[in-house]
């Protein structure tokens, strides 16, 4: 699976508008065939910093980026953020998440 996660800088006066400025892009990504997950969070550290991780299958992951949706959920951020988005991507083995094996509980 390709797993993603990208950090956007949100400006002040938009955090709280955020969620519903990418609420189209979300909703188009997660209907996607090859869309595993689309899980937004917000910092704990930073009130201005939301978090976004996302997974695709091997063949999920180009029909997402080249789709129109993605194209409008980018420009629909723009105007929000403070500065180009951090991202980490990569691919790697599994279908999905696993439990962790360090704090199971009963």
């Amino acid at each position: 699976m390709i797993f993603i996660v990208v950090k956007y800088d949100v400006k002040p006066e938009s955090v709280e508008t955020f969620p519903e400025a990418v609420r189209a892009f979300t909703e188009a990504t997660r209907a996607e065939p090859g869309n595993l997950f689309f899980e937004w969070s917000k910092s704990l550290e930073n009130p201005n910093e939301f978090v976004l991780v996302e997974a695709f299958t091997d063949e999920g992951a180009e029909p997402h980026v080249t789709s129109d949706h993605f194209a409008a959920g980018l420009e629909a951020m723009r105007p929000h953020l403070v500065s180009t988005p951090k991202i980490i991507s990569r691919k790697i083995d599994g279908e999905g998440w696993d439990e962790m094996g360090e704090l199971k509980i009963d």
